[in-house]
């Protein structure tokens, strides 16, 4: 058997059921796992272990017991902070709200433990989720657990480290620009960008299209199990759509599936080794059966962004600014250069004319998609310094790039957010850093994002890889 650390959720269920691993054998052994490396992660902003044995001795009972078992029953998640918990602090990063906490905990939450699942931690985040790196004043810097110079990426840098490493083996995550994909992509694992309404969130930012609240996992039959855990219709929530979704994980083969690679979504730049990871991916599917052909979009990295920072000096801006009234030279400097982002945007373009260029965009990518089943593309150009605050923009493959999000090719999917997306591995980058690429979904069709990636992980098996971390003791 794997180290139990690194136990995917699926296996562990069928242990649990099997009587052959106890929920309280698989908590302590994550808990244990933190113990030895989580000083060098960071990737969490609390933890609950000791009430979360208690709660795994309780699963346990319930195996032995043969009574009904929810689905998630027993099994360790990490929370990402901004998923809200009843009770408990919830700061968004910011060090003004360290001692704030919450009413109401997030539909994701309830439903996880209504579920069986158990919270054992939270995950760290940039301030207000707004940045691509992970760390903040209040937390510090989170770390990639496969080179340890590196970000995991944010703004679910915690949950794709904590996966990575061997602390969680499911964690939630959260998506407006590429937030779930991004890590998904430097850690290896796999994450799920829901299209809009799939999955509630929290008012009033739930009525943001660009958002989407989701799974993170090491596998994909795990990130479809937490998915089908969170989707459907919550009262709080106007736009979750019913009925709750189930995705289906399947052998089924993608022989004879028409598969478009677009290798730049543009004119992105990408590294000559994330481009070989990619083909490599494509390859794969087209050794299983799958059609696959090259297509090009008329894109451009600087209309993205200008698009999408309109969007957010509309709506997410002005919420920001509202949220820190008062202490805005207590922030950092990438929530401050966001903000001013977002500002100058807003003021350059009227909300008409980004729609206006948003379906322009969609309807280009519904073009560049017509006759395929699913459309492939890697997920980031290069991997971020752990630290970085790329106030300067960054420089890929010999083109620097005025804003760094500009090095990840996840935003054009928010725009065209009824698009499903699921993020997974395509390979490791010479810094050790993994690669990923995205599958990329017509809209609402969120089954054949799943079987595609499914065929990419059998094609790639991915899952006994991990990264050698030094302990602290």
């Amino acid at each position: 058997m794997t180290d139990l650390h690194h136990l995917d959720a699926s296996a562990a269920l069928r242990l649990f059921l099997s009587r052959q691993l106890s929920p309280v054998e698989l908590m302590r052994a994550v808990i244990e796992r933190h113990s030895a490396v989580g000083e060098r992660i960071n990737a969490f902003t609390e933890t609950m272990f000791e009430a979360a044995v208690d709660e795994a001795r309780d699963a346990e009972k319930r195996y032995q017991q043969g009574v009904e078992r929810p689905g998630l029953l027993g099994l360790p998640v990490a929370t990402k902070e901004k998923h809200m918990i009843a009770g408990r602090r919830l700061s968004q990063g910011l060090s003004f709200r360290r001692d704030e906490t919450s009413d109401l905990s997030h539909p994701i939450v309830e439903r996880i433990r209504r579920a069986g699942g158990i919270v054992h931690a939270r995950s760290t985040s940039p301030e207000f989720s707004c940045a691509t790196v992970t760390h903040s004043p209040l937390w510090g810097v989170t770390r990639n657990p496969w080179n340890l110079s590196f970000s995991p990426g944010g703004s679910s840098g915690g949950s794709g480290a904590a996966l990575a490493a061997g602390l969680a083996p499911l964690a939630t995550a959260s998506d407006i620009a590429g937030s779930t994909r991004v890590p998904a992509a430097f850690t290896g694992t796999v994450g799920y960008k829901a299209p809009y309404g799939r999955i509630p969130g929290v008012p009033p930012l739930s009525a943001d299209p660009y958002r989407g609240d989701g799974p993170m996992a090491r596998t994909v039959a795990d990130t479809a199990l937490l998915a089908n855990v969170m989707t459907g219709r919550h009262p709080r929530d106007h736009a979750s759509l019913w009925p709750a979704m189930t995705v289906p994980v399947d052998d089924e083969s993608v022989a004879g599936r028409r598969i478009a690679l677009c290798m730049r979504l543009g004119d992105y730049p990408v590294t000559e080794e994330t481009e070989q990871n990619t083909r490599a991916v494509a390859d794969a599917l087209a050794d299983a059966g799958a059609i696959v052909d090259e297509v090009t979009l008329p894109w451009s990295t600087r209309e993205i962004t200008d698009t999408i920072f309109t969007h957010f000096g509309y709506i997410l801006g002005p919420a920001m600014g509202d949220d820190i009234a008062g202490h805005e030279d207590e922030v950092a400097a990438y929530t401050r250069q966001f903000m001013a982002d977002a500002r100058a945007a807003a003021e350059r373009n009227r909300y008409v004319d980004g729609l206006e260029i948003e379906t322009r965009l969609q309807l280009e990518l519904a073009e560049a998609m017509g006759g395929h089943d699913a459309l492939v593309c890697p997920t980031t150009c290069t991997a971020l310094d752990a630290d970085g605050d790329y106030l300067d923009g960054i420089d890929v493959a010999g083109t620097h790039l005025q804003h760094y999000w500009e090095s990840h090719l996840t935003a054009p999917f928010n725009i065209a957010n009824r698009c499903p997306v699921l993020a997974v591995p395509s390979g490791l980058s010479a810094s050790g850093v993994p690669t990923g690429v995205q599958i990329v979904g017509h809209p609402y069709d969120d089954a054949m994002v799943f079987r595609v990636g499914a065929a990419v992980e059998r094609a790639r098996p991915w899952g006994n890889r991990h990264p050698d971390i030094e302990p602290t003791r």
